[in-house]
């Protein structure tokens, strides 16, 4: 006999399988735990073999569970290429579109980009996400199939799992408070930062990325002392007295209390990607999204906040 496998079926085992717990793939799917491990039971029937390995503290896929996975998205891929070439056609697309960001993009006008999009596509549901380890988790994320886009800051060589378009970038300046020893200089390199107490965001930042190889390649030791989450705030640390911070240019331009002075010696440019998972085409709705990106970047002649 056959095995009937339903779209619905493929969908819940692929959210447990992505996020390893039944609690976490109902939240996700907005659903109730129950319906979530009633369609995992009757799949695992219809198939005649266990897909999942269940204990109290977290959900493993067995070995015909690792074969299914990749399978399972490529039926749940063909579906929603199906549903989005009928949406073309029929005038409107639909479906969930769900996007990664960094806690401050400041260098785009990420909430106007968002609304004229909902504006246009308004049968599309958008769900946001960020992560705790910064772009780095963003990408892992991506990697996993957790997210259809997102907006990253990734320097060096690309990541495996994901693909990368540099949208714009920054040079990062260092954000002293006025009064400090440097604070009237025009520059200051590199190697003059040995020894000050830095202010940064956590490893898997982009910001963060970018000063670490930096001082790494000029063989200069850096010493952070305060982590925070938001890059929007570092200037207010700085500014009362908590520290120096490298920051790109756009978040220190018009801050009262703080001098801003470009460092030599260094590749400090903050790059901003839109990163989409590597080996799928993006749907209907990223495309959409991707397409009206442009007109949201410095230089489209829209003012950024």
């Amino acid at each position: 006999m056959i095995a009937v496998v339903e779209l619905r079926q493929l969908e819940y085992f692929v959210a447990v399988a992505e996020e390893r717990h039944f609690t976490r793939a109902a939240a996700r799917l907005h659903v109730v735990q129950s319906a979530v491990s009633a369609a995992i039971k009757t799949l695992e029937r219809e198939l005649g073999t266990p897909l999942l390995d269940r204990d109290t503290k977290r959900v493993r896929l067995t070995d015909a569970g690792e074969a299914l996975l990749p399978r399972a998205r490529i039926a749940l891929d063909a579906a929603r290429d199906a549903r989005d070439a009928v949406a073309e056609v029929s005038g409107g697309l639909r479906g969930t579109l769900r996007i990664g960001t960094l806690t401050s993009i400041r260098v785009i006008d990420l909430p106007a980009l968002l609304g004229e999009y909902h504006r246009r596509h308004p049968g599309v549901l958008i769900r946001t996400a960020v992560s705790p380890m910064g772009s780095r988790g963003l990408v892992e994320m991506l990697a996993d199939h957790r997210l259809d886009l997102a907006f990253v800051s990734v320097p060096g060589p690309q990541p495996a799992g994901v693909h990368l378009v540099e949208l714009t970038s920054a040079d990062m300046d260092l954000a002293v408070p006025l009064g400090h020893p440097l604070a009237d200089r025009p520059t200051v390199p590199i190697d003059r930062l040995a020894g000050l107490d830095f202010i940064d965001l956590p490893a898997g930042y982009g910001n963060r990325d970018v000063a670490d190889r930096a001082f790494a390649a000029a063989g200069v030791r850096r010493h952070v002392t305060i982590e925070i989450t938001d890059i929007g705030m570092s200037a207010e640390y700085v500014r009362h007295g908590l520290g120096v911070a490298l920051l790109p240019r756009f978040l220190t331009g018009g801050v009262a209390g703080i001098a801003s002075i470009p460092v030599t010696g260094a590749d400090l440019r903050w790059p901003l990607s839109l990163a989409v998972p590597a080996g799928r085409p993006p749907g209907a709705a990223a495309r959409a999204l991707i397409s009206l990106t442009a007109d949201y970047l410095p230089g489209s002649g829209r003012p950024v906040r």
